[in-house]
């Protein structure tokens, strides 16, 4: 983990002008004590240490500012989700095989294991498209890492400003592991889903910082996170909406909290899964880029880069529905008016919508 020595290190250096990446970066990796991994390459090293150190690292002022929004509106899209059919599969799934537990699920008189919370909140979060969406990830964060960040935050007693931090960590590390895959173009190349892997990543890394791991706890906990990784695009044909919200939310924001709770509770693992032989990358990705995984790490969050919805459907049909408000603004009209609309997409986002 990061010592005290590098961390006071890594304040010093920010003042001066060095970004927190950087400055933990240049601190010296610490000799490992226990656990069966070898030691961890350079990304992964400044990867883990920049997580365990995002718990108690001031967020920039429009930074904080902007994850508010995102919490917000996730937490928007959890209530109106929960009388949606994905919200009510979730609460009825709780009920029959859940327990009673410390976590809220949101909408509902009743609590649940943090686990079973995320799982329930997730779904609902993306009960309908209401949900934010990051474009160069082909991911939509706030419905897997905000359900991640309070189920864990819950239990962990973190306040306001750790519940913000968290949730910017966990869209800053989701988007990262896609971006590094190859991004929006990797998507719709591969079968693999990659709003589900953003998701879990994402979740997972809002769920290690809620419950304080540190740096060697991070590197397991992105392992278990990397071994839970899957979801495949058949979501597409899944008409009603609840495949694709356990796709993107339900799943994600569970097994993130998963990973984080099997490391909290003593387990160790891979100290490295993102290199050396058999690593993540090497399965999913074999042209991945792995240092975009801390490029521009401390200086670039995601969040801001994420987009909150004015229209509750699909991304790719935004600005289809911008297009028709236009025209009612210049020249207004009924809906008993309207005889054909016509809307013409890319193939590539067509079938999405």
């Amino acid at each position: 983990m990061a010592t005290r020595r590098a961390l006071l290190k890594a304040t010093m250096t920010t003042a001066m002008g060095l970004s927190p990446l950087r400055a933990l970066a240049q601190a010296p990796s610490p000799n490992p004590s226990s656990g069966p991994g070898s030691m961890p390459g350079a990304v992964m090293s400044t990867l883990a240490a920049y997580m365990s150190a995002a718990r108690t690292r001031a967020l920039p002022q429009d930074v904080s500012e902007q994850a508010k929004f995102h919490l917000l509106d996730t937490m928007a899209a959890m209530i109106s989700g929960s009388e949606l059919p994905p919200g009510q599969a979730a609460q009825r799934h709780i009920r029959e095989h859940g327990g009673n537990g410390p976590a809220t699920i949101v909408g509902t008189a009743f609590t649940a294991p943090p686990i079973d919370a995320a799982l329930a909140n997730g779904m609902m979060a993306h009960a309908d498209e209401t949900d934010d969406s990051h474009n160069e990830s082909r991911s939509h964060p706030g419905c897997a890492v905000v359900p991640a960040a309070l189920a864990t935050g819950e239990i962990s007693g973190i306040d306001g400003s750790g519940l913000l931090r968290s949730v910017t960590l966990g869209y800053d590390i989701g988007t990262r592991v896609v971006l590094a895959m190859g991004g929006a173009a990797f998507s719709y190349e591969s079968s693999l889903s990659t709003h589900s892997i953003a998701g879990t990543f994402g979740a997972a890394a809002a769920a290690s910082c809620a419950v304080g791991l540190d740096t060697r706890q991070m590197r397991w906990a992105l392992d278990y996170t990397a071994q839970q990784s899957s979801g495949f695009t058949a979501w597409r044909r899944d008409t009603d909406h609840i495949e694709k919200a356990f796709v993107f939310a339900g799943k994600t924001a569970r097994d993130g909290v998963t990973a984080a709770l099997l490391v909290q509770s003593g387990w160790n693992g891979v100290d490295d899964i993102f290199s050396g032989p058999d690593n993540f990358f090497a399965a999913y990705a074999p042209k991945a880029q792995p240092e975009k995984l801390i490029e521009k790490l401390g200086e670039r969050y995601e969040i801001t880069q994420t987009d909150i919805k004015k229209w509750t459907v699909g991304s790719p049909i935004q600005g289809a529905l911008d297009g028709i408000e236009a025209i009612g603004s210049k020249k207004p009209f009924d809906a008993d008016q309207v005889k054909k609309v016509t809307v013409r997409l890319a193939p590539s986002v067509a079938n999405v919508v």
